[in-house]
């Protein structure tokens, strides 16, 4: 019966392989990722009209007492210097 219903519901097959409808933990505010990661921003990007992109700016511990009690101007900057940036896409994960 199992592959009967997929052949007619194809988008649970989807759900439950990525499992995208799941957020991790329970009851956690990623709007506020200061609150799980040290260091860590919550930043949006525009890729093209009508399409926002949710991120996380983290800085590395080598300068995370720099970052300490800095405001969002000083994260938008770090990005701008002679330091690397690296993206990290996490997957089929609903959350960042």
């Amino acid at each position: 019966s199992v592959p009967f219903l997929i052949r007619l519901f194809p988008s649970v097959l989807t759900k439950f392989v990525y499992l995208n409808f799941l957020a991790f933990p329970f009851f956690a505010d990623f709007g506020r990722p200061e609150l799980l990661v040290n260091n860590t921003i919550n930043l949006h990007l525009t890729t093209e009209p009508g399409v926002t992109v949710g991120i996380w700016h983290t800085v590395p511990a080598s300068r995370g007492a720099e970052a300490q009690g800095q405001e969002r101007r000083w994260y938008e900057e770090a990005l701008a210097d002679a330091h690397p940036v690296i993206i990290y896409l996490h997957g089929n994960g609903g959350t960042r």
